[in-house]
């Protein structure tokens, strides 16, 4: 199979689908690897080292798109790249299709066969595409809230573990999967004070056992969030519905409540957000003040550390892009981890949770493929 690895053009993303190392894998398995030039430049990965690992490095985007069989990229394809996707290709890549019908719409629209990874699943229940991202942006999240919360900043003045003497930040997080497991590992690490709201009950017990006392758990309700929040100094949100929108837990409302200068980090934008005044940010300009609480919304956190992000990201797809690119739609049908990657197949939407946010219809993946 032909697979191609375009340049990422999204705002600040300095992420790339294949590694050079990944490549030699492709290569070595018959496969034929097209990479735009310049891709790999933001894990300073050069076309010449592409070329050693037997890629051909062509000239546009437009190259990638009209020869490959298969693209590979990191985040959601663009307008001007899913306007040259077509029928019989597959994508492979981030879609975050739930609050995005403008990219679904495209999607549908090209007819290609696009596969998320962040709806991948594994034989424990696990996401295993989206984990190693999530891992990324958890422990992001609470740097992006210590530089939130100087005093220049907007913030507080604080200094997340405190110093003797003086108390540390509190931080809040509000939800107990990966990226919050992440974020509380190291908001505990700098000495803050941190509380974890999951509605599990088992999660709570495994968070409880893995942090020893170190971090405070709570059962997630109404009034226990309310309460938290307004004695936060930071509040991270990492709530997440596979495939879904994620469902808004803090309110503008619920802003008064809260103390001047808080920090409020949305790792759920990319679905949506968590919180009522989230809207996506980039890097350029991440953070914004909405009635006195400072707001970080960058939708592609992990773009901020690509060279470790991107093979974190690659050591996970590897396996699933080589048996896509070796057996094509083939792959899809013989795994149902890979077949709940299935998005859109010639223009019908094959996830439900993804259905059910953007309101279409809804065809499972074995029927599409079956036709």
């Amino acid at each position: 199979m032909r697979v191609g690895v375009p340049k990422e053009i999204k705002v600040h993303e300095y992420r790339v689908g294949l590694t050079p190392e990944a490549v030699r894998e492709y290569v070595s398995a018959g496969h034929a690897v097209i990479i735009e030039t310049g891709a790999g430049a933001g894990i300073s990965a050069s076309d010449a080292a592409y070329e050693a690992a037997g890629a051909r490095i062509v000239a546009s985007a437009a190259d990638v798109f009209a020869e490959a069989d298969m693209i590979v990229k990191v985040k959601e394809p663009q307008p001007g790249e899913w306007a040259q996707l077509r029928e019989g290709q597959i994508l492979f890549t981030y879609l975050h299709l739930a609050p995005d019908p403008a990219q679904a719409a495209g999607l549908v629209e090209s007819g290609v066969t696009a596969i998320a990874y962040e709806t991948v699943t594994d034989r424990f229940g696990g996401l295993p595409l989206l984990a190693p991202m999530s891992e990324v942006a958890g422990r992001l999240a609470i740097e992006a809230a210590a530089v939130s919360l100087k005093r220049h900043a907007g913030g507080r003045g604080m200094l997340i573990g405190g110093v003797p003497g003086v108390p540390p930040a509190r931080i809040v997080v509000i939800g107990g999967g990966v990226v919050g497991t992440h974020a509380a590992r190291m908001a505990a690490g700098l000495g803050a004070d941190v509380v974890i709201l999951d509605r599990s009950l088992p999660r709570l017990r495994q968070l409880d056992e893995l942090f020893g006392g170190r971090v405070r758990t709570r059962f997630s309700t109404l009034d226990a969030i309310e309460t938290e929040i307004f004695a936060a100094d930071v509040v991270i949100g990492a709530v997440l519905i596979p495939g879904a929108a994620a469902p808004r837990l803090v309110s503008r409302a619920q802003l008064s409540g809260m103390k001047r200068g808080a920090v409020l980090v949305d790792v759920a934008i990319d679905q949506g957000g968590c919180f009522e005044t989230s809207r996506a940010t980039t890097h350029a300009d991440p953070t914004y003040e909405v009635d006195g609480v400072i707001h970080y919304c960058v939708a592609n956190m992990p773009g901020a550390v690509p060279l470790t992000s991107s093979y974190a990201l690659n050591n996970a797809t590897l396996p699933f892009g080589l048996a896509l690119a070796s057996k094509g739609l083939d792959a899809i049908r013989s795994d149902p981890h890979l077949a709940a990657g299935l998005n859109i197949h010639r223009g019908e939407i094959t996830n439900a949770p993804v259905a059910a946010s953007l309101q279409k219809p809804y065809r499972s993946a074995e029927e599409v493929l079956a036709l």
